[in-house]
């Protein structure tokens, strides 16, 4: 009956009652989209993370980080494979060859890490394969008795190996994207010019179209521009077995293009039996052992197990070697809670004025409920219930509308390619797909009902204080 009453109450003045469920609608919605487009970025980079550069859990000789030295190999590669892969959820191991040297063109010259793989187990393993960019060839696909290297896009753009032309097809293309007559005309002083890097183009391009233009078709351009020749070639310099320097010419099999600017800017991916020809390595000798999970949450158990199996080598898994973007994670979780507790905050001192105002307003009405016999702690539960559906209401509405939104821009995503430089300098995607899990919206609506029992407090204290006889006189 008392459930019965608060509800009727909550919609007795319903202009006011809506305003306030309204507010708690668009505070939740605000804060659940919020929170789940600054998850989505972590969420990404953590897999991108994992599963493109560096598997969950990586085993080394312990001297090799610090010295990169290629003679500090691991001693039993078989047995470090058969003991990560008896440690809880792993799903596959390789090996791989790790050698720091140099990557050349006739143009320019830039420091790299060469990594020597296991083609086939890599493909299985890791995306790196599928963030191929189309035109650029395969990922060691092609049979050929040249060398072959898998670059990233920085890494080719950085040797000149991407350059920008605006030829006429490259003009077609604008076409095709929408661009405006006037904007390609307005770019016809560069039209046939080759650009060795995109700064020269950009700089160009702003010189002939303004700033406001310039910021609006720039991407396109780039697109439109950008070049490659299949098939080119890098020198690659480094040391062999025997501490002499030496080196091959390399075709490139195939660009990657991934989120992180400085991961594809020192990374070279090479087959492992075309290294150990030019280093003089044998079968099983491998610098470094990687594994991959079938799920994140087996990470810390696994490392554990392999770390005591392996005392003798160097086990990380990869918040250990990337202990920013772990501590990133983890502070995450904590400004999720302080961003919901804010907003749930605001939203409490609004239905602590709602209620009191409709006490207020009630006072004859509570004081005859009092004088009839109706009990303080029946009157408080009615006033907090009253609360509680106010808080309730907005919030289901709230998460509501934030689960359909998410939902919807999680399809396409949200694109911010206007920042796009600046997120993947620091590896992160500028490109959006925000993502909660069920938990957040349990917890959030657990938060929710006590934030209308806590906002309920000073309204329901009101009410007891009410003399029922000095109610009852009050018009």
């Amino acid at each position: 009956m008392i459930t019965e009453i608060a509800w009727k109450n909550v919609w007795r003045n319903k202009p006011r009652s809506l305003i306030v469920i309204a507010a708690i609608t668009v505070g939740v919605f605000a804060g659940v989209f919020s929170i789940a487009i600054m998850n989505s970025a972590i969420v990404q980079r953590i897999d991108a993370s994992v599963n493109e550069e560096l598997a969950h859990i990586q085993v080394n000789n312990k001297d090799f980080r610090n010295s990169s030295d290629i003679k500090s190999i691991i001693p039993d590669y078989n047995q470090v494979v058969s003991e990560m892969m008896s440690a809880p959820g792993m799903k596959e191991v390789s090996g791989r060859i790790i050698i720091r040297g140099i990557a050349s063109t006739s143009a320019r010259s830039t420091g790299v890490e060469i990594s020597g793989i296991n083609v086939e187990k890599e493909r299985r393993m890791l995306k790196l394969a599928d963030k191929i960019i189309p035109g650029t060839g395969t990922f060691f696909e092609s049979e050929t008795r040249f060398n072959r290297a898998y670059i990233g896009e920085k890494l080719a753009k950085e040797l000149n190996i991407i350059r920008y032309n605006l030829d006429e097809e490259a003009l077609s293309r604008l076409r095709e994207k929408g661009v405006p007559e006037k904007i390609i005309s307005g770019l016809e002083p560069i039209y046939g010019e080759r650009f060795t890097s995109g700064r020269k183009l950009q700089k160009a391009v702003e010189n002939l179209l303004g700033e406001k233009d310039y910021k609006k078709f720039i991407n396109p351009v780039m697109e439109a521009a950008w070049s490659y020749r299949e098939g080119s070639r890098i020198i690659l310099t480094f040391v062999d077995i025997n501490n002499i320097q030496t080196g091959a010419a390399f075709r490139i099999s195939g660009i990657f293009r991934t989120n992180n600017d400085m991961f594809e800017e020192t990374s070279v991916f090479v087959p492992e039996e075309e290294l150990r020809k030019l280093t003089g390595l044998k079968d099983n000798d491998y610098h470094r052992v990687i594994g991959l999970l079938d799920e994140n949450s087996f990470t810390e158990e696994a490392t554990s197990e392999i770390r005591e199996a392996l005392s003798s080598y160097e086990v990380l898994n990869w918040k250990e070697i990337q202990p920013d973007l772990a501590m990133f994670a983890d502070m995450m979780q904590q400004i999720y809670g302080l961003f919901m507790a804010i907003i749930l905050a605001a939203l409490a001192f609004g239905i602590v004025n709602t209620m009191l105002m409709s006490v207020l307003e009630r006072t004859k009405e509570i004081g005859m409920l009092a004088a009839i016999g109706m009990n303080r702690r029946r009157i408080f539960i009615m006033i907090m219930l009253e609360s509680i559906f106010l808080s309730i209401v907005g919030g289901l509405s709230g998460m509501a509308v934030g689960g359909t939104v998410i939902a919807l821009t999680a399809k396409k995503g949200i694109n911010l390619m206007q920042y796009s430089e600046g997120f993947e300098a620091m590896g992160y995607s500028a490109h959006l797909f925000p993502a909660i899990d069920t938990n957040f919206f349990i917890i959030t609506t657990i938060l929710i009902v006590l934030t209308g029992i806590l906002s309920s407090m000073y309204p329901a204290r009101k009410a007891l204080q009410l003399n029922p006889v000095e109610a009852i006189r009050t018009e």
